[in-house]
């Protein structure tokens, strides 16, 4: 298996989907459709969707039933990176290697293609899986509960309150990392569950794998945070450090913080093996990731 020209078919499928499925840049009002499209398309790993779309078809669905939520998991992943970047949040200058949203446009037409990104999430699956409804109604109940107040914005919350704290503790910085990233890579494993009808005890194995991804995907950012440059990045490196943040680096070091990330990594591939099927692309994924922070 190449993992590479595995990744890059996948990578084509999102691209084409996010063509297919998100309105044109043209459409009125042009300037806030033009916003959305600038932040999709500004390229990044698509790791959410990929995830999606290999869970999938591991659950033998070849076709192209999973791609309208493949599209959906990364416009709300989108509008999460514009609101995360705006001045109130964690004021990024750059994202991806080009000026954030609001720096492109300005602090409103960001806050509104966000808006509206989070939106056309869900009405993309209400539309794309009106004919099965039971399948709808599971993906919306997925992605809301991974994108609402108890995961990923209640990880962004406690990720600002922790901001003015000194004593921030590891079960704390735990509960961040696990909703505030963990909660969509655990959600996009599972969404491609959902679509390719796994049964109950192989969703939970796949929610476990993703907690796990997702982790380990959150203390390899921070590592990279604290030791690659910008350029490597493609967002300002060193604004956790500089801002003197509470990350897995700050509170366990460097050689804790890997360790942990390859036990995490580790741990994920174990359940991935579980599951039937050619799961060789899902561990080989995994692995590469878990390299980065060598």
């Amino acid at each position: 298996m190449d993992l590479s020209a595995e990744l890059k078919r996948y990578v084509a499928r999102v691209e084409h989907g996010l063509a297919l499925h998100v309105p044109f840049a043209s459409t009125r009002p042009a300037r806030l459709h033009t916003a959305m499209r600038y932040s999709l398309e500004a390229g990044g790993k698509r790791l959410r969707p990929v995830l999606l779309l290999a869970t999938a078809e591991l659950f033998g669905v070849r076709d192209d039933t999973p791609l309208p939520a493949a599209v959906a998991v990364e416009c709300l992943h989108t509008y999460s990176l514009i609101h995360d970047d705006l001045p109130c949040m964690d004021n990024d200058d750059l994202r991806r290697g080009r000026p954030t949203a609001h720096k492109q446009f300005d602090e409103a037409t960001a806050l509104l293609a966000g808006d509206a990104l989070l939106t056309h999430a869900f009405g993309l699956i209400a539309e794309s899986y009106a004919l099965r409804p039971t399948l709808a109604h599971a993906l919306i109940r997925e992605l809301a509960d991974a994108a609402g107040s108890r995961r990923l914005i209640g990880g962004q919350m406690e990720d600002l309150l922790a901001e003015k704290k000194a004593d921030v503790t590891p079960e704390e910085l735990e509960f961040i990392h696990l909703n505030k990233t963990a909660a969509m890579i655990e959600s996009s494993l599972v969404i491609g569950g959902l679509v390719g009808s796994a049964h109950l005890a192989e969703l939970a194995t796949l929610r476990r794998a993703g907690r796990d991804v997702g982790l380990a995907f959150q203390i390899i950012d921070d590592i990279l945070d604290a030791t690659a440059d910008t350029a490597t990045l493609g967002k300002t490196a060193g604004k956790d450090a500089k801002a003197d943040k509470t990350t897995f680096v700050k509170l366990h070091g460097l050689a804790r913080s890997r360790e942990i990330a390859h036990q995490r990594s580790a741990s994920a591939v174990a359940e991935l093996r579980l599951l039937p099927g050619n799961t060789a692309f899902l561990c080989a994924l995994v692995e590469q990731m878990a390299a980065r922070a060598a």
